[in-house]
């Protein structure tokens, strides 16, 4: 999957299990209960997993169950929802070009993908 420039000043990413995943199709904010923080050296390896995401063929549900804010040194650089379900995740925020932002599709079954729902699911059973 193709990140936005930005991620390379990326400096903290808020893990966020998502609660009402309709709403996550059109809004301007990623919400959900926040399970974890990540810092470096994990953010490297998020994103470069994100990175590493193949595509996909999408379905048609879009319910995603987990998403990451993605900061900056001057605050948030973009979002992503995760729809583990029809192999959907919407990139969107103020440091996504137009043309980048939207729904992209990638092979939740991939090696990548597996391991960025196992760190999703690991960081949900730590306690805060």
């Amino acid at each position: 999957m193709l990140l936005p420039n930005t991620h390379e000043t990326a400096e903290l990413i808020e893990v966020v299990r998502i609660t009402d995943p309709i709403r996550h199709f059109g809004a301007d904010d990623l919400t959900g209960d926040e399970v974890a923080p990540w810092e470096a050296p994990q953010i490297d390896q998020v994103l470069a997993l994100v990175g590493d995401l193949p595509d996909g063929e999408m379905r048609r549900c879009f319910s995603p169950g987990w998403g990451i804010r993605v900061h900056g040194p001057t605050g948030l650089l973009f979002q992503l929802a995760f729809c583990f379900h029809c192999h959907g995740v919407r990139l969107w925020g103020p440091a996504v070009p137009d043309g980048q932002q939207g729904l992209h599709s990638f092979d939740a079954d991939s090696a990548p993908a597996q391991e960025l729902l196992r760190r999703f699911r690991a960081a949900a059973e730590r306690p805060a």
